[in-house]
């Protein structure tokens, strides 16, 4: 199994749209649209053509020459430009196989190195135990507990929030 990231394009619109109307929601941001139009895909690959680098890093997960998600360290805004916000998301059939701990040791070198970023953090609903791991693997230690910090499906719900700063990361 060969795992690549590689930078979204328009022509990436198709595999796009079928990743975000197919993959589980349980652990997503409430801020990805559902049903996801090609409307949402144009306005997406947009920003992320003209942010690419400056302001975080998207990229595609891709397994042998299949997208299987996505995955991107955004730069947090004003005092903490220095932070960059990890997330992902990988399709159902494609959990469990270590594809999410290369796919964030892959972005994590990426991020630090094209963004001068001194720490990535990554969110995780307690829960999601799967993900809490991928960060662990990959160097990341839980900093904090945000009490109803994030609002899901209308509830406010807890995020374990996980920290890793470059000399942290362990390249696999």
């Amino acid at each position: 199994m060969v795992i690549t990231l590689h930078t979204w394009t328009p022509a990436d619109k198709p595999a796009l749209m079928a990743l975000c109307n197919a993959v589980d929601r349980t652990f997503l941001s409430d801020r990805l649209p559902y049903p996801y139009t090609e409307a949402d895909a144009d306005w997406w690959l947009g920003m992320v053509a003209e942010n690419e680098g400056k302001e975080g890093v998207w990229r595609a997960i891709v397994v042998d020459g299949q997208v299987v998600g996505s995955i991107s360290v955004e730069r947090m805004a004003n005092e903490n430009r220095s932070v960059g916000s990890i997330g992902y998301m990988i399709l159902t059939p494609f959990w469990s196989q270590g594809i999410g701990t290369e796919a964030v040791r892959q972005i994590c070198g990426i991020a630090f190195r094209e963004l001068a970023l001194e720490r990535i953090i990554g969110e995780v609903f307690p829960e999601n135990l799967a993900s809490a791991r991928v960060l662990e693997k990959n160097g990341f230690r839980l900093e904090e507990t945000k009490v109803g910090a994030v609002v899901k499906g209308g509830k406010a719900m807890d995020v374990r929030v996980y920290c890793c700063k470059g000399t942290d990361l362990f390249l696999l």
